[in-house]
């Protein structure tokens, strides 16, 4: 059986493509090992944001991951920039604007999505879907025809209703599938979790509070 090296993959047979990462084989060795990584490639639309930039920073420490691809409409690429020096193997590209939205969607695998305008002083829920709404649907848009059989995680307020906008979006498109579209409620539940501690006086690491939709 051959192997065929490219671009710091390998290739065996028809298997997925695999990325070495290097692990510690152990001290009294002193010598290091690798182990094979299936390759997985992640999207996340709305990068330069305020939750785009940590969360990106999440992904490039995130051993699962071998590519990551930044997208937003400006300032994505001094992120990526920041984001490529953290010393972990990941690949980080960028693309900036709906021309270069397809590189950035090509092959991944798992789309995140937290593009979108924060809630401001004296905007209701229904200002904010108002404008976020248009935006997870043009991205959606472009994941069903550039990457229609990635997961998608929407992060984008109001989560509520923002997924059943990308799901019409993805049916519309014919690629819906509900096992791979999901709402983020990541941030509600540390919110509710601080809350309840606070009010209640107990430690937050005691405190799980589950927040459906």
């Amino acid at each position: 059986m051959q192997t065929q090296q490219r671009t710091g993959f390998a290739r065996v047979g028809r298997a997925a493509p695999v990325a070495a990462v290097p692990r510690r084989a152990g001290r009294a060795q002193g010598r290091r090992t690798t182990v094979q990584v299936e390759a997985r490639k992640v999207a996340l639309l709305g990068a330069a944001g305020g939750i785009g930039q940590p969360l990106a920073l999440l992904l490039k420490m995130n051993r699962m991951v071998t590519e990551l691809a930044l997208y937003d409409i400006a300032n994505v690429a001094g992120v990526a920039a920041d984001i490529s020096h953290c010393n972990t193997p990941v690949k980080v590209t960028s693309a900036t604007g709906p021309e270069e939205l397809p590189n950035a969607l090509k092959g991944a695998e798992l789309i995140l999505i937290p593009a979108g305008v924060p809630r401001k002083p004296g905007m209701t829920r229904d200002d904010l879907f108002n404008t976020n709404a248009g935006i997870v649907k043009a991205l959606v848009e472009a994941v069903a025809k550039h990457a229609p059989g990635a997961v998608i995680q929407i992060v984008t307020n109001p989560v509520n209703s923002t997924v059943p906008i990308a799901a019409e979006t993805l049916k519309k498109a014919g690629v819906y599938d509900p096992r791979k579209l999901m709402g983020v409620t990541s941030l509600d539940i540390v919110r509710a979790n601080t809350f309840v501690a606070e009010a209640k006086g107990l430690d937050m690491k005691d405190v799980d509070v589950p927040v459906v939709g």
